[in-house]
């Protein structure tokens, strides 16, 4: 895993970078990541606090933890703590649902060779699998995506899940 550190309102020191690398290099143990991905954080001080913002984004899914705390090794330590919860919770829904069928969801459909004047467009063939709506909601979110295709098990017609903007979920039906 590759480091990309950065310091708003603060420069980050030696020491600071070798304690948020350490630490995050930890996490190894708990998860497979890739060593080109890039884990973002983000150091800001305000007046009477320090905060942390980590993003680590894995093949299941984003990793995200935001800590302030009065001290910044604290805030460290406390962004650690989330990061290992979110990966064991992961973990636990992968481990109790399909996790086979969750890897072949998405089957990428070779690249057409493009002309100058084309736009280039990255083509995806999927074949929706029945589920129920919580089922689809689960694997969206441990894919990082914002929608996820499926066929509804109750009347198995092709339904769309999706992440709104305000943070619930909506859904998309079709009729034949």
């Amino acid at each position: 895993m590759r480091f990309e550190i950065v310091g708003k309102n603060i420069s980050v020191t030696e020491g600071m970078r070798t304690k948020i690398e350490e630490k995050l290099s930890f996490l190894d143990k708990y998860i497979l990541i890739d060593p080109n991905v890039i884990a973002r954080v983000v150091c800001r001080v305000y007046p009477n606090t320090q905060k942390i913002e980590v993003t680590i984004p894995t093949k299941v899914g984003i990793l995200r933890a935001e800590v302030e705390h009065e001290d910044f090794y604290a805030a460290i330590d406390l962004a650690i703590d989330k990061l290992e919860d979110q990966i064991r919770r992961q973990k636990t829904r992968l481990s109790r649902r399909h996790k086979d069928s969750l890897a072949e969801s998405f089957i990428e459909k070779d690249e057409k060779v493009l002309e100058e004047e084309d736009i280039a467009v990255k083509t995806k063939t999927i074949t929706p699998e029945k589920m129920d709506l919580e089922e689809a909601i689960m694997r969206m979110e441990m894919l990082g995506h914002s929608f996820f295709i499926y066929v509804d098990n109750e009347d198995d017609e092709i339904a769309v899940v999706y992440r709104r903007n305000d943070g619930k979920y909506g859904l998309i039906e079709t009729e034949r």
